[in-house]
């Protein structure tokens, strides 16, 4: 089920999935692409995980450089920098869950984007990198349908 399209903008966007390894760094990386300083964001998991490769390679592939993102959990970002996010999207079960139980304490709304790990995707090289990079598209209309059209002028 697709989130609505608002006409507001938040300040703050956190992507969450669960190890931050693969959905919510390519999420962060095309919004940042779309947005770019105009909203603050950022990704974490419930988990830590470790960059996946073939995520650094279908969002290279769309001038989007991933190589250095380091994965974090939700604890590490909150003490990183706290978790001051107006929005947080999840992208998975177990993420959605922890971003609910933080509404306890923080003031931010949570909409749950149902997405593919594309990590159980069989086949050859090629076929994988398909489905990573149907995950990426799929990413990219799901921003485009909630945030709107990249900003221009002085925005």
């Amino acid at each position: 089920m697709a989130a609505p399209a608002r006409t507001s903008r938040p300040q703050a966007v956190l992507f969450a999935c669960g190890m931050n390894a693969v959905r919510s760094p390519m999420a962060a990386g095309l919004f940042r692409q779309l947005f770019g300083k105009s909203v603050y964001v950022a990704s974490a998991g419930v988990q830590k995980g470790e960059l996946d490769p073939f995520v650094v390679e279908v969002m290279d592939e769309i001038g989007i450089d991933l190589a250095r993102h380091k994965p974090v959990t939700f604890e590490e970002l909150d003490e990183l920098e706290g978790l001051n996010f107006d929005l947080i999207v999840t992208l998975s079960p177990p993420a959605h869950h922890k971003a609910l139980e933080l509404t306890r304490t923080l003031a931010a709304d949570v909409e749950y984007w149902p997405t593919v790990d594309p990590t159980a995707a069989a086949g050859n090289r090629e076929q994988r990198l398909e489905a990573y990079r149907a995950v990426r598209d799929e990413l990219l209309k799901h921003i485009r349908a909630r945030f709107g059209a990249k900003p221009g002028g002085n925005e």
